[in-house]
């Protein structure tokens, strides 16, 4: 998901560029993601018909770039849905994968599943509340109250972005909240690379 969503955003797109990106969002440190497996899940994603590789001659230097394929973007939809809705108080990284590529969802799609999610999170709070006491050790007691203690966090967040989203507060297209990268950001190279790539695929 990870993958596919980084090549959604910014495709036509090489490898570098994906892993300075993604490294830019420090996915070493909450998606468990080694910077250097990403070549080879790219390369293991066109393998598998998700991604379609163009090798071309830049310059002087020959560049792979990527885009997305019809099951690619099918791909990527169904795994963004299914992590966004899917409440794990334990473990948080493919939700937080999930919703750091949210405009590539339309509005009503993503209220539907955050709300989804509010759903199922309020189950899992009542759930946590009312677990029996005395059952477990005082310690791992503990260690619970610190999960119910997240999951309510969690859910007093989670309501307020479902409104941020429902009013527009997030936004879903460029531009779309008056908010641009600062001058210096790799970003803006990235676009003048994927328009220039656009021209050698002759789109």
């Amino acid at each position: 998901m990870l993958l596919l969503g980084a090549v959604a955003l910014f495709e036509p797109v090489n490898g570098y560029q994906i892993r300075r990106e993604l490294l830019s969002w420090q996915v070493d440190r909450w998606a468990h993601t080694n910077p250097g497996s990403i070549y080879h899940g790219l390369s293991s994603l066109a393998g598998q018909g998700f991604l379609a590789r163009h090798d071309l001659v830049d310059g002087v230097r020959e560049v792979a770039v990527y885009e997305l394929t019809d099951d690619g973007r099918a791909e990527l939809r169904r795994l963004m849905i299914e992590a966004l809705e899917t409440v794990n108080p334990y473990e948080r990284s493919g939700f937080t994968v999930a919703f750091s590529m949210l405009p590539l969802l339309d509005r009503a799609e993503v209220v539907r599943s955050l709300t989804a999610r509010r759903v199922e999170l309020e189950r899992t709070v009542a759930e946590f509340g009312n677990a029996e006491p005395g059952v477990a050790p005082p310690h791992a007691t503990r260690a619970m109250l610190l999960w119910l203690d997240l999951a309510v966090a969690e859910l007093a967040w989670l309501r307020e972005t479902i409104e941020d989203v429902r009013d527009g507060q997030l936004a879903f297209a460029p531009g779309d909240n008056g908010w641009t990268p600062p001058d210096d950001d790799p970003g803006w190279q990235m676009s003048a690379d994927r328009e220039r790539y656009r021209a050698l695929l002759g789109r």
